[in-house]
Formats: C-alpha cells, structure tokens, sequence
C-alpha cells in the first residue's frame, strides 16, 4: 500500500524550535471547519473498492489514521524525513529492530541496559541463530574491539556482521556512550546502529544526527508522559529499514490501540514543558545527594564530575531526569524506598510523578549493579517537597 499522507507536511513547520514543533505538528489541516485535534479513529477497516496497493488505509493492522498524527509528529522531531512507526509496547519496537540481526551475525548491546531489552536479544539470538555480546558502552575502545571481533568472525558467513545497540545515557547506570564515535566505528565495519532514545528524548538526542540508523522509544515513558499508556516506537531515515519494521509490525501484530496513541501524542504535548520542570529539579536533587553523607555514589550527567559529563554536554541539548545513586547495602536502600510519603515506589520512569525504586530487587537485573544503587525519576513536583521527603528517608 502506499504511504499514508502525514496530517500536516513534514516540513511545515522547519523554521520552529523541538519544543514549538511537539505542540503543532501532527495536527490537521488548517482549514475551515476544522478540528485542532486529530479526531480518535476507531475504524478497523476502510472502503477499498480498487486496487490496495495504491490505497494509504485498507485495514488498520497495516495502517489507520489513528496512528498517523502521533508517527507524524515523532519522525519530525528525529529529523529522520519520515513518519516513525508505533508499536504496542517499547518491548515490541526493541523487539522488531532486534529482529533485524541476520543468523550468523552479532548484536553488541551494552551490559548495563533495559532489562526487556536483554531478555528479548537473549530469545531472538537464540531462535534467530546469532551471536550475543555485552560491553560497557561507555568504554568506545572495548566497543570498537568487540565490533572488529565479531566483523571478523562472521565475515563471509552472514548477509551483514550485525547490529551495534546503543542506550545513552544507561539504565539504570546512567553511563553515556560516545554516541558519534561509536556509530561511525560500526557504520565503517557494516554494522547497523540502533539507538535506545528513552531517557534522552529527541527533545535532548537526536541520534539519527550523530549517525545511527534506527531510534527506538518507549513511549509509555517520556512521550506520553503521564503513565496511563503501554507504547512504543521506532524511527529511521531509510526506507527500506522503515519498511522492514513495518513488516515485522504487520506481520507479528505489535500494533497499538488508537486511544492509547491519541493518549501519547496529547501528551508530547506537554513534553517541552514537562521535561523542563524535571531537569531543572533533577539537577538540585543530584548535588545535593552528591553531598549527602548517607550516600556513597551519585550518578547524573549533569553533575561537572560524573564520567559522562563531558559526552553529554557534547551531543546532549540536557541532562535529563534520571538519578541513580548508592547507599551502604541493599537493606537502606529498601527502607529508603519503603520511608518516602511523596516520592512513589514503582518501577517505569518518565511521568509527571516521581518514582524511586532499588533496581537489584529485580532478578533479571546485572550483577554489575550495585545491591545499594536506587534509581530516581524526578518529576514535576515542587522541588523542596521533593527533598525534604527524600531527606527525611535519607535520615
């Protein structure tokens, strides 16, 4: 079928800021009579009396108009010149690109990454038959060395060497890959870059610039922002590749439900706004627990001496909203997590709301993570009731 007509053009608005650009693009037509909004199309199949293939909507498993707004309005904001594609869930879209690794290749994916990301590649490396090897991504030198390992061992045996998989800054480490330098190293040895652009947002990254192939997104966090959606979504400038997830998209059902991607996209709404009001607090929450005796490490790019400080404020317009930091043993912080009235123990990230959680009570999560280390999503809430209740479990 032929491409969908995005609601309003792509380079409507080119001369506008990201965060003029997440309020106008993706809306209907300007004429009058008109909606603001892009109604909820609820349609599971359209009129096609002729020939499909030239028909931009025939049943909505491939295509509806309820999708086309929010994959609008996402491929704009990732400067890819084409509309992203919505998944059901984040753990769909990773699934799909990963998918992507032919049999006899490699993925490289850092150690320290989604947790649903590593068991996904763990199940398709072993059905797909392809090779699966973890790395600090944080270390360019070990990722190049792996890149030339696994290029030489599958030289000759596979349709491409593979896929290097790139999430920056980490979860729940928070470590920032050279994002540049790591995409032109694989992109030289064959390899196709897929970038995880969760934490950052295309408001603070925008990795098709700095060279990748493909962007993956939960959308249930950043994007929708409100924590009352499960999606994902995936962003490429090459057609083919677009085509090739719209496939796997098609073929194995990931789709998503047209409220819930109405849901997302009035969300990105807000993003500019919300992202603003949670760094700003994200920042004053991380020097202060740097400089609190209870607490032994604190991880935020936007700290002058964290590792990442310098990358991020290379490739990065932000720092985020992402805190991880250390205390002494497991147990503190449990009862650190169990102490809070205002902050909330959940796991997810991205809201409004403010979410604390000990990562290693997870059983899938690294054993590289530490037993003590808590993993914050500040939110928009007042900054000093913020810290005052994270103090007081502190004490």
């Amino acid at each position: 079928m032929t491409q969908p007509e995005p609601a309003s053009s792509p380079a409507r608005h080119p001369e506008f800021a990201p965060d003029t650009i997440v309020v106008e693009t993706g809306r209907p037509q300007r004429v009058d009579g008109a909606s603001v909004n892009p109604p909820i199309d609820l349609s599971s199949t359209f009129v096609s009396a002729g020939d499909i293939s030239n028909s931009p909507y025939a049943y909505a498993r491939f295509d509806t108009p309820a999708w086309t707004p929010f994959e609008e309005a996402l491929g704009q904001l990732e400067h890819a010149g084409l509309p992203g594609l919505v998944f059901g869930s984040g753990l769909a879209a990773i699934s799909a690109v990963i998918s992507l690794v032919p049999a006899g290749g490699t993925l490289i994916i850092p150690t320290h990454s989604y947790q649903g990301a590593l068991a996904s590649a763990e199940q398709i490396a072993g059905r797909q038959n392809f090779d699966l090897v973890t790395v600090d991504i944080a270390d360019t030198e070990a990722v190049i060395a792996a890149l030339d390992e696994a290029g030489h061992a599958t030289a000759g045996e596979a349709a491409s060497p593979g896929m290097l998989w790139i999430e920056s800054p980490t979860n729940p480490m928070l470590e920032v890959a050279d994002v540049p330098a790591l995409t032109a190293a694989a992109k030289d040895r064959g390899f196709l870059v897929s970038v995880d652009n969760t934490f950052a947002t295309p408001l603070l990254q925008t990795p098709l610039d700095l060279g990748a192939d493909i962007v993956v997104h939960s959308v249930t966090k950043y994007l929708a922002g409100h924590s009352d959606v499960v999606l994902g979504a995936v962003v490429t400038s090459s057609t083919g590749l677009r085509e090739e997830l719209h496939t796997e998209r098609s073929m194995r059902g990931g789709i998503a439900g047209p409220f819930e991607v109405w849901l997302a996209l009035r969300g990105l709404r807000t993003l500019a706004v919300r992202l603003d009001r949670a760094q700003a607090n994200a920042q004053v929450i991380a020097e202060r627990l740097a400089a609190h005796p209870a607490v032994v490490e604190t991880r935020y790019p936007g700290l002058p001496n964290d590792p990442g400080h310098a990358r991020a404020s290379a490739q990065m317009n932000g720092f985020g909203a992402i805190i991880s930091f250390t205390v002494a043993t497991a147990d503190k912080a449990t009862a650190i997590a169990e102490a809070v009235r205002l902050w909330t123990p959940a796991t997810s990230l991205g809201g409004v709301e403010s979410l604390i959680e000990r990562r290693r009570r997870h059983p899938s999560e690294p054993a590289t993570v530490p037993e003590g280390l808590i993993r914050l999503s500040v939110g928009i809430e007042n900054l000093d009731d913020l810290w005052a209740d994270l103090e007081a479990a502190l004490a």
